[in-house]
């Protein structure tokens, strides 16, 4: 048996599969993110601790003999975020997220310098890991001077699973510390964020053993085997292999708390000016773009929170297929915005209110604006070569079918929507687990799902989404043109 952990922004995912990825038993476990200041997005690692133990009994008591049989286990986690640890492993502060934009001067000045782009394949952007670091020096430096080791999110969690300091390359690559081409720490990138490669995990490709399960814990849940601990990946490189995305041609489009459009490809082709990231994968030889936008169904719950109203009960309301766009135009840039823009000021807009608008239509606009934002991510994808010959539809808000028949007309392009969408990230940390103990080539473990619905785009409506997609794009040169409230 083989375990999945997916380390969310809102909870820790544990599924148990047999060796032909079949799930067996799944948990969850919720946690908070706490915003302690505009910009800032922080969580307290013991938070991942609990939620682990937590689904680990869950998962035990639900599946007690297929977990006794248990081999191996995959991590998977969100990317960018600074575990920050001393010489005894204590954590220092705070994890800051993917989402935490606190770093915004410090990205800038990284971006500039000679070379950072070359080495990393990457815009230094504010939710990266470098500058979060480069901050703590500047305004925490008793913290920093104390740092023995940053670790990503999983890795932290990896670290209380086997007491060792590993990361994987599909994960690290997000640092801006990481030679993505070489697919090894950069010292010439450390150098210039004023870190040393000692405070560095050791690398491991997501697919071989990053560690084994400590004594200790093989007690406590009644292991007696050893269990080998992945390598694992950040989390879009782990639903990429839950959904079979590993080359050219391949992807997939996530409507998660941010929104992600992603592209396989068998060759490193990197496009910083595009504002498209270009990472490792997280088997060995192959990489992976994708547009990334801060505020998916992270833009339903605000518009939740405004109106008092459940997401359900929003979405709800909707038509079950999209049959035009509508007159309001929703902007998603709540938290500033990635791909194409690198804006971390910038923020949302909603236009072509009138007095007749109400709940429907400002819950359509939400999604369509979010819908518009990830064509942007597409636009800029092509622009790179990546190409798509369907997409896998995924996350949280692919349960909205008006959400998906709205993509599929804005992308134009048709989306698959697989029967277990919402396992992608720990079905593929699992699918790196049976790897890693196997040694199976993930060709052959990491093929696609099976598909409950193929939604196409409405020819004829592709013209009516393009022209208002044109509208949207318009709207983004006069927004950043307001002059800018100082927090």
């Amino acid at each position: 048996m083989y375990l999945g952990l997916d380390l969310g922004t809102s909870g820790l995912r544990a599924i148990l599969t047999d060796a032909a990825g079949v799930v067996q038993a799944e948990a969850e476990a919720a946690f908070d993110v706490s915003h302690p200041q505009p910009g800032w997005s922080e969580q307290d690692p013991a938070d991942w601790v609990r939620a682990c133990k937590t689904t680990m009994a869950a998962i035990r008591q639900a599946a007690p003999e297929g977990f006794a049989a248990l081999k191996a286990i995959g991590l998977s986690g969100h990317m960018h975020g600074a575990t920050l640890v001393d010489a005894e492993d204590r954590v220092l502060r705070p994890c800051m997220l993917w989402n935490d934009t606190r770093s915004i001067h410090e990205a800038a000045a990284l971006d500039a310098t000679p070379g950072m782009r070359e080495i990393t394949g990457n815009i230094v952007f504010p939710g990266f890991t470098a500058p979060k670091l480069a901050w703590v020096k500047t305004h925490e430096p008793d913290i920093f001077d104390r740092i023995a080791k940053v670790l990503l999110p999983k890795d932290y969690l990896r670290l209380w699973l086997t007491g060792e300091h590993v990361s994987d390359l599909s994960d690290s690559a997000g640092t801006a510390w990481l030679d993505v081409g070489a697919r090894t720490w950069s010292d010439d990138a450390l150098n210039h964020g004023g870190m040393r490669h000692d405070q560095m995990p050791e690398l491991a490709e997501g697919s071989e053993a990053g560690g084994q399960l400590r004594p200790q814990l093989l007690s406590d849940w009644g292991l007696s085997d050893p269990v080998i601990v992945a390598g694992g990946a950040g989390d879009n490189a782990a639903a990429a292999c839950g959904i079979g995305a590993l080359g050219e041609g391949t992807g997939f489009v996530s409507l998660g708390t941010s929104g992600v459009l992603m592209a396989g490809r068998d060759r490193y082709a990197p496009s910083p000016d595009s504002a498209v990231h270009s990472f490792c994968h997280a088997v060995p030889g192959l990489w992976y773009q994708m547009g990334v936008i801060l505020a998916a169904t992270d833009s339903l719950n605000w518009l939740s929170r405004a109106l008092k109203e459940s997401p359900a009960d929003l979405s709800s309301a909707l038509p079950e297929i999209a049959t035009g766009p509508s007159q309001a135009t929703f902007l998603p840039y709540l938290s500033g915005e990635r791909t194409p823009h690198n804006d971390s000021a910038i923020r949302g807009a909603l236009i072509g209110l009138d007095i007749a608008t109400g709940r429907t239509d400002l819950t359509r606009a939400v999604m369509e604006g979010v819908a518009f934002a990830l064509r942007d991510s597409a636009d800029a994808l092509k622009s790179t070569g990546a190409r798509f010959d369907t997409l896998f539809a995924i996350g949280g808000g692919a349960r909205s079918r008006f959400w998906l028949t709205t993509l599929a007309n804005t992308l134009d392009l048709p989306l698959s929507v697989p029967k277990s969408g919402e396992l992608g990230a720990a079905l593929g940390a699992a699918r790196l687990a049976i790897c890693a103990h196997t040694g199976q080539d993930p060709a052959s473990v990491m093929t696609p799902p099976a598909i409950a619905e193929v939604i196409q785009p409405d020819a004829r409506l592709r013209q009516a989404y393009a022209d208002a997609h044109q509208r949207y794009r318009a709207l983004y040169p006069a927004l950043a043109g307001l002059p800018k409230i100082a927090r």
